[in-house]
């Protein structure tokens, strides 16, 4: 016999629970209209996630950093358990890292993987900025994303600056008082902004207490925020694809977010953060005190920031010394030029975009990736930058490049001095011959086929390869690119004879879209017409 209890039975707490959650938020249908959207899957993808993986991993372990470490200048005795500084005086910023580094629990492996997913983090960034970058994703409508990316890695930068200069000891004091000279050489309020970030003369008494809550609090902050923005901007323009049969700007091909997607990040998140804890575990980094307490009268060997701030320091080592007295104020321009270039190159990275967009006329939507060698100028532009990049790089650490390679220091700093104008252009001829070279075997191949290594003797006696024709999957993914056309001024006078009046701006974006896509910049995908003549019979093997 049933009963009324039966047909009463209550729903099990976690289901009341999530309908209570539903009736308030209105959560189920809201994850009923996105759980379900599709992701590509292509390996290149997973750079982002190495971001916002590492991002996490150094919140976490932030977190766990801030309970123990005291951000103040106050002198004291070190009493600790590393008995070669025992007696040395030293900051409380300084001691309560050593105490985190040998006396709490942990402390110095949580240390070492805060770093090292620091540097894995800005890295990947990089990484992740150049992918966009090279398959234009961030063309229309993905610009806005574009800057909160860049944003994220200026940001990422400064805040591993002022992260590892907390500990306050000789090689972060070095790189803060590189830091206060090159906002000297600021003319006029140099000056002035020196004295209120330190509180005083240098190195004051406040630095590190100012650069505590701009690392732990007014940086992540801002981050977190731009990070949800991109996230949110990438849920809402749908993720870029490359080119395949069945894709298109109105379509994504690939995985649901849940549960495959969703499954795919999470064990991706654990393998991150298990190599970023291995490489924590072998590798040492930032040992504090084999280097001892920060001193303005001493400069550690072989100071060097994290790779991500060598440039600016490569600039400021190889510009000569020049200075300019004027009105009893000497100007230090072997400083302040640097201090220039720097945030004039990183504004340029921000609005390519839009230059990039402005010559092209180009005002589509695109969802479909480029391949890096059929946009060569692109291309040859971003090699380019990584290669200044890179030179600038041997600048910045040729003390150590002198010692390790015995070498002279000064014909280190002239060579990168030379290669800093030359390298640039080389890198940037060469991948754009690469990439027209690439464009030219892609054509031959939709034309011919693929090499299959196979000799053949023709009955009249000569020797030819076969060649296998591509399947239908790979003559799309090679001849799916679009060709644009350089844009064109016209004619120089109107209907009525009369001259037409051009501003510069025009002219300008005439020559600029010719060097995009002139005849010398593209080479043109072969036809249908050509297909069928060739794979006819034709002359074809």
């Amino acid at each position: 016999m049933s009963t009324n209890t039966d047909s009463k039975r209550k729903a099990p707490a976690g289901e009341r629970v999530a309908d209570w959650a539903d009736g308030r938020l209105g959560i189920y249908s809201l994850a009923k209209a996105n759980m379900r959207k599709i992701f590509p899957d292509h390996w290149s993808f997973m750079l982002g996630e190495i971001c916002l993986y590492s991002f996490i991993i150094i919140i976490l372990t932030g977190v766990y950093l801030t309970l123990f470490f005291h951000p103040s200048m106050n002198e004291v005795e070190y009493a600790g358990s590393y008995v070669p500084l025992q007696g040395q005086l030293m900051s409380e910023a300084f001691n309560s890292t050593m105490h985190i580094s040998f006396e709490v629990r942990g402390g110095l492996l949580i240390r070492q993987i805060h770093h090292w997913a620091a540097l894995i983090f800005v890295a990947a960034m990089l990484v992740h900025m150049m992918r966009v970058f090279f398959t234009g994703a961030f063309r229309k409508p993905r610009e806005v994303n574009w800057l909160f990316g860049f944003l994220l890695l200026v940001l990422g930068m400064f805040t591993g600056f002022t992260g590892y200069s907390l500990p306050d000891d000789l090689l972060s004091g070095t790189g803060v008082r590189f830091m206060q000279g090159a906002i000297l050489s600021v003319p006029i309020v140099g000056t002035y902004l020196s004295m209120f970030l330190f509180g005083g003369e240098f190195p004051g008494g406040d630095f590190v207490a100012r650069f505590y809550s701009v690392h732990i609090l007014l940086l992540p902050g801002i981050m977190m925020g731009l990070l949800v923005a991109h996230l949110i901007l990438v849920f809402y323009h749908k993720h870029t694809q490359f080119a395949g049969p069945g894709r298109s700007n109105k379509n994504v091909v690939g995985m649901p977010l849940l549960p495959v997607y969703m499954a795919k990040a999470g064990g991706f998140f654990f393998l991150v953060f298990g190599v970023i804890a291995v490489v924590s575990a072998i590798a040492t980094i930032n040992p504090i005190w084999a280097i001892g307490p920060y001193r303005p009268d001493q400069v550690s060997t072989g100071a060097q920031p994290d790779w991500y701030m060598g440039f600016s320091e490569g600039l400021i080592r190889v510009m000569p010394g020049w200075e300019i007295n004027l009105w009893g104020h000497t100007l230090v321009l072997g400083v302040f030029i640097p201090l220039v270039i720097f945030p004039l190159v990183l504004a340029a990275i921000a609005v390519y975009p839009f230059i990039e967009s402005w010559v092209t006329g180009d005002k589509r939507e695109h969802h479909i990736l480029d391949r890096p060698r059929n946009a060569p100028t692109r291309t040859a532009f971003g090699v380019a930058w990584l290669t200044w990049y890179f030179v600038l790089l041997v600048g910045g650490g040729n003390d150590l490049w002198a010692t390790h390679f015995h070498l002279s220091i000064n014909s280190i700093t002239w060579f990168v001095r030379i290669a800093f104008f030359v390298a640039p252009v080389l890198a940037f001829v060469i991948t754009k011959r690469i990439c027209l070279g690439l464009q030219r075997r892609d054509k031959e191949k939709v034309l011919h086929g693929r090499e299959s290594g196979i000799i053949k003797r023709l009955p009249h006696g000569e020797f030819i390869e076969v060649h296998e024709p591509l399947n239908q999957e790979q003559l799309h993914t090679l001849t799916a690119h679009e060709q644009y056309k350089p844009f064109e001024l016209g004619p120089e006078v109107d209907e009525h004879g009369v001259r037409r009046k051009l501003s510069r701006g025009e002219k300008l974006r005439a020559k600029l879209s010719k060097g995009y896509y002139g005849e010398d910049n593209q080479i043109p995908k072969p036809t249908a017409d050509e297909y069928k003549e060739i794979t006819s019979g034709h002359g074809h093997h």
